[in-house]
């Protein structure tokens, strides 16, 4: 609405005309990061991170799942350097030493060595006092609900986003038991526009892993062959890790029973995969990063190096379409 015209005695011809809508500030647009889940893939998001920064496309929101709450947390938090230093020191042996095991309770992975380096780093701070607003979403155990975690310790909202059921005790927060947000939000589009973006980019890194869904109407014939159009089951890459040190767990031979481990993980990204569509599909995003890599592993935590490249491969691809919204610095249209 066009400011009110000042009061005055001269002739109308003669008063300061109104700035039209050619003469007004350019809208500056609010651009929204949604980063996926995807266990040690999400180490591509650094990557990402870093090729939209050097591009001029800086997030004015940001939120993740699982790992893509780890890393986008850390970008909010302006500590994405630090991150990455942490990433990129990983090796096979710091891997399992941050996994201090648990056969007594109900997780594989107790995970208090992962919370003291994450308290340790994140140094006690509070998500609605950060720069960049942030969300990471999890998952309540009892009801199924999907819950947007926007306030308290920031280290504990990321703790709760990447509680893979089976594999990480779930965190308590108030009254909820929480875990991992990625069955009940994959790709966190939908809190980006929540959160008031106007423009959302959303980082898919688990896309090799979709699994095109097909019905078997007479098992015994499709017993010797794969459904046509339907991609098998990768039986080592998610455990290229893992498996080494849990085998009772996660061992598969050949044409056997799957064990508790593998049948887990599997019935895992069966579902994220399907809730993954359905809302890409119901919300999709203005942009979307893919980033493929089939040959590693969800557990491949030291391969940081590699998984951040990949992540800059995968933005720069997407950038001449992100780029073409923003003819302008600054993100302005």
């Amino acid at each position: 609405m066009a400011p009110e015209e000042e009061k005055s005695s001269l002739n109308p011809s003669m008063r300061t005309a109104t700035p039209g809508p050619a003469a007004r500030s350019p809208k500056k647009l609010k651009i929204g990061l949604a980063l996926g889940a995807g266990a040690a893939r999400g180490w591509a998001h650094i990557g990402v991170l870093r090729e939209l920064l050097a591009h001029g496309v800086r997030p004015d929101v940001v939120a993740g799942t699982s790992m893509g709450a780890v890393v986008g947390g850390c970008y909010a938090a302006e500590k994405l350097d630090q991150i990455e230093l942490f990433a990129r020191s990983l090796t096979r042996r710091r891997v399992f030493t941050l996994m201090d095991l648990s056969f007594t309770g109900g997780s594989l992975i107790a995970g208090e060595r992962l919370k003291k380096a994450l308290e340790q780093e994140l140094n006690d701070l509070i998500i609605e006092k950060l720069n960049i607003p942030f969300a990471a979403v999890a998952t309540e155990v009892a009801t199924g609900h999907e819950v947007w975690l926007q306030r308290g310790p920031l280290s504990l909202a990321i703790r709760a986003s990447y509680a893979l059921p089976g594999i990480f005790e779930p965190v308590r927060l108030a009254d909820r038991w929480l875990f991992d947000g990625a069955l009940v939000n994959p790709v966190p589009v939908t809190v980006c526009r929540a959160l008031g973006a106007d423009f959302v980019i959303a980082v898919n890194v688990t896309a090799d892993m979709m699994y095109r869904a097909g019905v078997i109407r007479d098992a015994s014939a499709q017993q010797d062959r794969t459904l046509a159009g339907d991609k098998p089951f990768d039986q080592k890459s998610d455990f290229s890790f893992i498996e080494r040190f849990l085998p009772k767990y996660f061992d598969r031979r050949g044409d056997e029973a799957p064990n508790v481990g593998s049948a887990m993980i599997d019935a895992f990204n069966i579902i994220q995969d399907r809730i993954l569509r359905s809302r890409l599909a119901g919300d999709p995003p203005d942009a979307i990063i893919t980033a493929r890599m089939e040959d590693i592993g969800m557990f491949d935590f030291h391969r940081a190096d590699k998984l951040i490249d990949i992540g800059r491969e995968a933005a720069k691809r997407t950038l001449p379409n992100i780029l073409s919204y923003f003819p302008n610095p600054d993100h302005k249209i």
